[in-house]
């Protein structure tokens, strides 16, 4: 079962016990837990037994349950043991069986019902003619009327989960219509027309005023025309009280005793033959499935050589030396035989079983007679029988990738409603996890440990010949049914494997998938350095204007350009990557994926035209992949690379505008002017923010993307099926989202927020810049004298002078100003706050969840020990609030799981989990 599907469960008990609003976990706590700790279960008689016997023990009706029991094992209810095991297991613990019944009243309180059984309340009511008060008759009303909203409650809940049922169960299968003469000829049946209860023919001589002899060849001229399905005159055959129901038949009174104890004893046999001759006419029809029909034909089979028993015992009485006793002993081997004829008939029936079902039941039944050779061949002729069209499915599923199931019989199902061509356009995986799906109602038992290697091998096939290749498997052989099952789990095995190769094959060396992946690091996790560096000088003024004023064309022309003029050239996949312009930011993005399901979700559904973006901002790269190689990557993984390439991409494009601000100091230090001394202050800042956003890169591609890589590509080494290709990418690109933190909302803020403030004070230190530009003027007025004559090169140095004055004064009113101050103090401030809060959140986050490579980043921003003091002020202030907190409830507080210690390695500042005593703390 996969994780949505134990989640979905999980949720729904939940709400059913009421148990979600004050439940502070959650669900998906509890599935992780179900996932880690599934056993399969595996049946034995024994335990079953064990199973029954406890809970019998522990009802008040234990002959109800094991009617129950019976009746739904005979009709084949699937996992019936496990449940009942389950069951067992719970009446162990007292805890929640209390749980249950206080849960259960609360239910029946809240609506007005009882719990109380039918019996009780009929028995609490006075006897007829006693005489009540009006308060006693009202009481006796309350009560009855209670009862009755219960069972119409529980019959219209009943209803409910019936129709649900049917509904799930309803195959979409085309059914050809049959004539109308088939169901308007009543004598078209081998079975008995129905007839009345009594003789129809009233000259008919009693038996009992026969001598003996001649009852005996009277009966036994009834008994052969009965063991075909014709009434005789003194054995009538009974009208079927229900559909599914033994044949019953009356008997002459009047025969000898002796006679009529014999006649008794060969009945049952006509009786069966009656059911088995129904459930052959009946599972002909269309609707019941090619299993059917060959368990039909093969009954069919056995029928026939029933008939010429019949016949010879017909031929011994025409001759005269057939007598009764003489008959039952003839009968003998083939009353067994209709027996387990018309069992099998009964539970298929009950159980209204269809191909694989109908498999399940007949191999339980194969298995249970391993005493009983004779009886348990007979069972292994029908299984095998039955198992040619599922195998033959089967067989061309697994060695050729194509379904061929008119009946919608076969364990696996096509939903054609999901396309390959929808790869690109939907953010799912549900092309290769939903177009073929297992449908476990259907699966035979004897294939269950099979099933998903069965599903695996046809879609991997299937992959191939959508790719126009032809699939030939060496290993192609007939599966046969047999009890040693290990058989043809070797011809499965071996399909699996041929098929698994085939499609690895094709999409690693003919279709280079590695060089693909390869070819999106390159340009999605900023792989190819010059190239990226190139493409953002050449787009530098387009990622400043708004979306609606960018020409992707233009920008299509750009990236072709960079891509020809650097190394990226050498890429054979590079004509496959394109710019997309998307309509929300990175921030926006991530949020609406990490808010699903969560209160916060309908604060971030925000209208695209509301969001006014930059090119910067709605940036991206796009990749065009074609099929097979769109199974893995797909538009969900590239979701996922567009994610960090955004996410990157932004991080690169802040150090270039703080690289622009520490050019622009350089030419104020080599100044003349005097006012770069009020610049220190913001020269201090500008390192401080530039080594926060280097190490920053550096930490996510060096410590996350290459070692993630290195692993990846370790694994694409030794894999050795698509599924687990699969798994790999996900793994990769997952760890790569989490460890970015990208998957961290707390975290994911606070980055933000702080390359915010970093691109802000980069705009307000350039447009400083752009105002007090002296050397440019300086340099624009050189160049003027130099071309000018003599008295314009007067006027020229006198303008140079005069501008040099004025620029220098104007800057030093800037420089000097408080506001000019104020400004650098704020940003110093903001961006020290934050930072603290991210080493701090990152702390508390690597010592709760143990993802300690988050220390790697904390150990280079505070690699001197420069944030110490403020983050150990910062923890201190947190577990004297914890004390002040846990002192006030009269309840003894958690320490905080990481702080920081006062002694510690100059490598690494930070030990998880050790807390430092204060000053004054003891």
């Amino acid at each position: 079962m996969s994780e949505f599907k134990v989640h979905h469960h999980v949720s729904e008990l939940m709400n059913l016990l009421g148990v979600r609003s004050t439940d502070s976990v959650g669900a998906e706590v509890y599935t992780e837990m179900l996932l880690k700790n599934t056993t399969p279960y595996i049946t034995t008689q024994v335990s079953a037994h064990h199973a029954k016997r406890k809970i019998a023990e522990s009802t008040q009706t234990p002959i109800e349950f094991f009617a129950k029991y019976d009746d739904m094992k005979s009709r084949n209810v699937r996992d019936l043991d496990a449940l009942v095991y389950f069951f067992a297991k719970l009446c162990e613990e007292d805890q929640t069986k209390e749980f249950l019944a206080k849960n259960a009243r609360d239910k029946a309180d809240a609506a007005g019902m009882t719990l109380l059984p039918h019996g009780k309340i009929t028995s609490q009511l006075p006897a007829p003619g006693t005489k009540m008060t009006e308060q006693e008759l009202s009481e006796i009303k309350d009560k009855l009327l209670k009862e009755a909203k219960a069972v119409s409650a529980t019959t219209s809940s009943e209803f409910l989960r019936k129709a649900i049922r049917e509904k799930q169960m309803k195959r979409n299968v085309n059914i050809p219509l049959q004539p109308e003469w088939l169901f308007q000829r009543p004598s078209l049946t081998l079975d008995f027309i129905v007839g009345v209860d009594g003789p129809t023919d009233h000259n008919i001589v009693a038996l009992g005023t026969l001598p003996v002899a001649l009852q005996e060849q009277a009966i036994l001229d009834d008994i052969l025309c009965c063991m075909q399905g014709i009434e005789g005159k003194y054995i009538l055959a009974r009208a079927l009280t229900e559909r599914y129901a033994p044949k019953e038949f009356m008997i002459d009174q009047s025969l000898d005793p002796s006679l009529q104890e014999l006649v008794k004893r060969v009945l049952p046999m006509c009786s069966n033959y009656s059911t088995v001759v129904r459930f052959i006419e009946e599972k002909a029809a269309f609707e019941y499935g090619l299993v059917n029909h060959a368990l039909s034909a093969a009954m069919r089979t056995l029928i026939k050589d029933y008939m010429v028993l019949v016949a010879q015992l017909e031929h011994q009485y025409r001759l005269g030396t057939l007598s009764l006793q003489k008959l039952w002993f003839y009968i003998q081997p083939t009353l067994r035989t209709l027996e387990i004829l018309a069992s099998v008939s009964n539970s298929i029936n009950r159980g209204e079983c269809i191909g694989g079902a109908v498999l399940s039941l007949l191999h339980e039944k194969t298995s249970t007679l391993i005493g009983d050779a004779k009886s348990q061949e007979l069972c292994l002729y029908l299984t095998q029988s039955a198992c040619v069209p599922y195998f033959e499915i089967l067989e061309k599923w697994i060695y050729k990738g194509i379904i061929s199931d008119p009946y919608t019989e076969f364990l696996v199902e096509e939903n054609e409603t999901i396309q390959k061509e929808k790869l690109q356009e939907e953010y799912n995986d549900a092309y290769w996890e939903q177009h073929y799906t297992i449908c476990r109602e259907r699966i035979p038992v004897f294939l269950e440990t099979m099933a998903d290697k069965i599903l695996n091998t046809g879609k991997y096939l299937n992959v191939v010949r959508l790719c126009a290749r032809d699939v030939k498997c060496p290993y192609a052989e007939e599966i046969v049914y047999t009890l040693k099952e290990r058989r043809y789990y070797d011809q499965i095995d071996k399909a699996y494997h041929y098929a698994s190769r085939l499609l690895l094959d094709l999409l690693m060396e003919e279709k280079e998938l590695m060089a693909r992946i390869r070819s999106i690091k390159h340009y999605f996790l900023l792989d190819k350095g010059d190239f990226m560096v190139q493409f953002m000088d050449m787009t530098e003024e387009e990622m400043k204007q708004n979306i609606e004023d960018i020409m992707p064309t233009r920008l299509e022309s750009l990236l072709e350009l960079a891509l020809r003029t650097s190394t990226a050239n050498v890429d054979p996949f590079k004509d496959d990557l394109r710019v997309d312009l998307l309509p929300y930011d990175l921030i926006t993005q991530l949020f609406k994926i990490l808010t699903i399901d969560t209160k916060l979700e309908k604060d971030y559904k925000v209208d695209p035209t509301d969001l006014h973006l930059s090119g910067l901002e709605s940036f991206s790269f796009d990749y065009v992949v074609k099929w097979p190689v769109s199974l893995v990557l797909n538009r969900k993984a590239l979701t996922r690379y567009q994610m960090l390439f955004r996410h990157l991409f932004y991080c690169k494009h802040v150090e270039r505008q703080l690289c622009s601000v520490w050019i622009g100091s350089k030419s104020a230090k080599s100044s003349s002017l005097q006012w770069s001394r009020w610049y220190s202050s913001a020269f201090a800042l500008r390192q401080r923010m530039l080594n926060f956003v280097q190490n920053f890169e550096y930490y996510m591609m060096f410590e996350v993307v290459e070692p993630n890589w290195h692993i990846f590509g370790h694994n694409m080494e030794t894999v050795s099926n698509v599924d687990d290709v699969l798994a790999y990418h996900t793994d990769f690109l997952n760890n790569c989202l989490k460890d970015c933190m990208l998957t961290n909302p707390d975290l994911l803020k606070i980055v933000h927020k702080l390359m915010m403030v970093c691109v802000t004070f980069s705009n307000f230190i350039q447009r400083l810049n752009q105002s007090t530009s002296v050397e440019r003027e300086v340099d624009r007025l050189t160049q003027a004298t130099l071309q000018a004559t003599g008295n314009e090169r007067r006027e020229d140095s006198q303008k140079k002078k005069a501008a040099t004055k004025v620029v220098t004064e104007h800057v030093d009113q800037l420089a000097s100003s408080e506001n000019f101050e104020r400004t650098i103090h704020n940003f110093d401030t903001n961006f020290s706050r934050l930072l603290v809060d991210l080493l701090d959140k990152i702390m508390d986050f690597s010592s709760t969840n143990y993802e300690h490579k988050l220390f790697n980043i904390l150990y280079r921003l505070d690699f001197n020990g420069f944030y110490t003091e403020r983050l150990e002020a910062k923890s201190a202030e947190r577990v004297r609030l914890d004390a002040s907190v846990s002192s006030g409830s009269s309840s003894s507080g958690s320490w905080p799981t990481a702080t920081f210690t006062s002694q510690r390695p100059d490598t690494a500042r930070y030990v998880p989990g050790i807390h430092r005593n204060l000053p004054g703390e003891s």
